[in-house]
């Protein structure tokens, strides 16, 4: 599944749009932060690691890319992060926004 299919599920899906790059940037971090102590990976864990997504995706965004991570958490579970621009989308350009013109979504 490409990132950019999230622009064809249901609005109901979406966890939040934000109008800049750097807010939906946040997003995630806010969501990395919550879920480090769980992640498997000692490595997954690490601070300085975890800035560097929220930056690049920050940026990544900013240029109509998305942003997809995923995350095994203890006990056999995945977590799975993702940030769709949507304004419009690079990979499909024709699909609009679920609920309008948000150009980053999850």
């Amino acid at each position: 599944m490409q990132t950019a299919h999230w622009l064809m599920k249901p609005a109901g899906l979406v966890r939040g749009t934000w109008d800049a790059p750097k807010e939906a940037a946040a997003w995630l971090g806010d969501r990395l932060v919550e879920h480090t102590p769980r992640f498997a990976s000692k490595a997954d864990r690490d601070a300085t690691r975890l800035a560097v997504l929220v930056a690049a995706a920050a940026e990544r965004l900013g240029w109509g890319g998305d942003v997809s991570h995923g995350f095994y958490l203890e006990r056999p579970v995945f977590l799975s992060l993702a940030l769709v621009t949507c304004s419009p989308n690079r990979a499909v350009p024709d699909q609009p926004c679920p609920d309008g013109n948000h150009p980053a979504r999850r």
